[in-house]
């Protein structure tokens, strides 16, 4: 499936203690022998040490401790960093809470021999979203509104579910993302298509969070359309 390609996956963790080793062993289930990069932020509730149980059986699986929490842009350029800095082939993010099903990560590799850039769906055809009521509907409108707004070829903009051919992507910067927190994941799309890096979306099952507490706070929404705002204006008007 891989092509001998060097592999890492990625997640970033605060308080994902309940969540922490059904991912990991998700990953190593469904993509063996795959490097393991986990960016936690000092989590209270002690994410992090069971971390550190795990690595003692798991020469793949890797940890950077932060001292305080810096955000999740700041973790996912710090992943994008540590993917070419270690010479890895292929980076693929995802969510540390189950909402993104490892069962998936098969299929982003092999979409990743083909494009330098893939990022799971929602809301493409035969993507699905367990979310329900007002979450959904922010979820939806929010993805709807952004691709209309930014013409962006996607249907999807605002899932961390994502792979980076590191490879064939030397000349990406991910430091010129300037949006920070969720809607990190939004302006990496802005940066994408300013650089005609092909866009791939294939379909994937969101699952809402089971356990833990969601970390998107409820001003996020309004982060989010003032963050489009000037994303739009940028590309329209300061290219």
């Amino acid at each position: 499936m891989s092509n001998n390609k060097r592999i890492l996956v990625f997640s970033a963790t605060y308080n994902e203690i309940e969540n922490i080793k059904e991912l990991i062993s998700g990953i190593q289930k469904n993509l063996p022998n795959t490097s393991i990069l986990i960016i936690d932020d000092n989590s209270p509730d002690k994410t992090q040490e069971v971390i550190k149980e795990l690595k003692k059986n798991n020469d793949n699986l890797f940890l950077i401790e932060r001292e305080k929490k810096l955000g999740l842009d700041s973790a996912h350029k710090a992943a994008f960093r540590y993917a070419i800095e270690n010479n890895f082939d292929y980076l693929i993010t995802m969510d540390a809470d189950i909402s993104h099903d490892p069962k998936e990560l098969p299929r982003f590799v092999k979409n990743l021999n083909n494009f330098p850039f893939v990022i799971g769906s929602r809301y493409t055809s035969g993507g699905k979203c367990l979310m329900k009521g007002s979450r959904l509907v922010m979820s939806k409108f929010g993805n709807k509104l952004i691709k209309i707004a930014s013409g962006i070829k996607s249907n999807e903009f605002t899932t961390s579910y994502r792979g980076f051919d590191i490879k064939n992507l030397k000349s990406f910067d991910l430091n010129n993302v300037k949006t920070k927190g969720y809607s990190f994941f939004m302006g990496t799309l802005f940066e994408l298509e300013k650089n005609n890096i092909e866009i791939k979306e294939i379909p994937i099952t969101f699952n809402d969070r089971k356990k833990g507490v969601s970390k998107i706070p409820r001003v996020e929404i309004f982060r989010t359309l003032k963050n489009l705002f000037f994303l739009t204006l940028n590309k329209r008007f300061f290219k």
